[in-house]
């Protein structure tokens, strides 16, 4: 009497029929990866040189290697409200907090392009069900074949047909052409960018509250120079009225001193709103409500400028700068991309083995003599849909030429901001030095229009010039001195300073 199908196999039959399926995919893989390496080794698709942009040695005529953006923006900055101040913008600051989601976001680009390289396997649990027609294929077959001696119980074939998988199924293109490689270092480059995007955010954050902190400081200088002027104006309308009283001058004097003084304090209100909009704008990034500001009151005397600055030579700012390394890499990144397009006109090489159990019947299913297991390689190449591919080679191509042209206008800026602020440090500390002696012989004129005027010897209109003239060169002063501290910041911030 025959015995049934699952009791003439043993477990260690159905082992030797697994191995020899799995040894005979792993022969087909091998011959398949081994022609396809060796193709790949002879065919393997390079992203085109990266183009060459040539730039300037140096600044200046001093080949000096050290610069200011070596320091960190703690040692930079002196003043330990304008420190407290940039610690709270790194932690709350709005835009920063957004620069670290894209940076996790580039980070999952990369890891999703290195599971490109690996063999995709999934858990399949399937079923389904076909009835044959009589006069198909299967149909014939399979009725036929129920006929046969050999064929009882649970391996008579059912109809309609059901199909039972439990087990893995996998899918794996090898890179034979390098395309899979290259898309995971132009991800790699987009995350590296992605980080300098950070930075370059960071850099301009630490020299924004920088400039605001030090615009507030010389607007607090000015509020104290106008109330100052107040006091003195005060004194001349009452100087004024007194001579008008004694008959030595008109009515007119008396409007004209008084005049003056309504728009000097017209002035401070004016200065005390631009203190609150500095304040608010401080607030914002440091992610906060609107509150006072802590600082230093005094511009000119508190805070001092560096008496050397040092930019150092060409090739520091452009390996530092965050703009300029973050638009390198994204060069690099579209150069590579244009491989990438080159590499899908060619053949794909996909395997996609199995294995599991697979029955027409549930009941024996987890039946070893169920065990199926098997591979399938195959070759694709793109036939009617190469528009399509050449049309995204001229994109990447396109936008390669983009990012170098980009590139090169985030350097041509880099040079352009480090002159003007190295020039501009040397030009306003002479305006200062000019401007302070300005102030202190109007100073003087003011005190000499008093006497004069007192003894009669010049008119009210002179000391009314005077007190202007010395108010306007005082606040001329104030603004010289805050472009001097904002020449400083930019500097630094032009030479990649501020975020390490």
């Amino acid at each position: 009497m025959e015995q049934p199908f699952s009791k003439r196999h043993s477990t260690a039959d159905t082992k030797s029929i697994i191995t020899g399926l799995l040894l005979t995919g792993s022969l087909l893989t091998g011959s398949l990866l081994t022609g396809s390496l060796l193709t790949g080794c002879r065919n393997a698709i390079v992203p085109p040189a990266m183009p060459v942009l040539s730039t300037p040695k140096a600044f200046s005529k001093s080949q000096d290697t050290t610069s200011v953006a070596d320091m960190s923006w703690r040692t930079f900055f002196q003043d330990a409200n304008l420190v407290s101040l940039i610690d709270t913008a790194l932690a709350k600051n709005p835009d920063i907090q957004l620069a670290i989601q894209r940076i996790t976001v580039a980070r999952a680009n990369v890891e999703n392009a290195k599971g490109l390289l690996a063999p995709q396997v999934n858990a399949v649990v399937s079923a389904g069900v076909d009835r044959y027609g009589k006069y198909t294929l299967n149909g014939v077959g399979n009725y036929d074949t129920n006929f046969s001696d050999r064929i009882s119980g649970p391996r008579v074939i059912p109809n309609p047909t059901p199909d039972y998988f439990l087990g893995l199924r996998s899918s794996w293109e090898l890179d034979i052409w390098g395309k899979l490689q290259n898309q995971r270092k132009s991800a790699q480059l987009r995350l590296l960018a992605t980080e300098k995007s950070k930075h370059l955010i960071t850099t301009a954050l630490v020299a924004e509250i920088a400039r605001l902190y030090y615009e507030l400081l010389a607007n607090d200088s000015e509020l104290d120079i106008i109330q100052e002027n107040i006091q003195l104006q005060e004194r001349a309308v009452e100087l004024v009225n007194v001579q008008k009283d004694a008959g030595r001058v008109t009515e007119l004097a008396v409007q004209q001193f008084s005049a003056q003084l309504l728009n000097t304090r017209a002035l401070e209100f004016q200065v005390e709103q631009d203190i609150i909009r500095i304040e608010n704008q401080l607030n914002l990034l440091l992610g906060r409500y609107p509150q006072p500001i802590p600082r230093g009151k005094q511009l000119i005397q508190d805070q001092r400028l560096p008496s050397q600055i040092s930019a150092g030579i060409a090739s520091q700012m452009l390996s530092r700068r965050p703009d300029i390394k973050q638009a390198e890499l994204e060069m690099e990144a579209a150069n590579i991309d244009i491989a990438v397009a080159q590499a899908q006109f060619l053949p794909s090489l996909t395997l996609s083995p199995y294995v599991g159990f697979n029955a027409f019947r549930a009941s024996v299913l987890f039946n070893p003599a169920s065990l199926a297991a098997g591979i399938l390689g195959g070759l694709a190449a793109p036939v009617f849909n190469r528009r399509l591919l050449k049309s995204n080679l001229l994109i990447s191509e396109a936008q390669s030429k983009a990012a170098f042209y980009g590139y090169q206008k985030v350097v041509l800026t880099g040079f352009s901001e480090v002159s003007t602020s190295l020039k501009g440090l040397e030009n306003y500390r002479k305006v200062a030095s000019l401007q302070s002696q300005e102030v202190n012989v109007l100073k003087q004129s003011v005190g000499v229009s008093n006497e004069l005027f007192r003894g009669g010897y010049a008119a009210y209109l002179e000391v009314i010039t005077a007190q202007r003239n010395v108010l306007e060169a005082q606040l001329s002063l104030i603004n010289t001195k805050r472009n001097q501290f904002t020449s400083l910041i930019d500097l630094y911030r032009s030479l990649g300073g501020g975020w390490n």
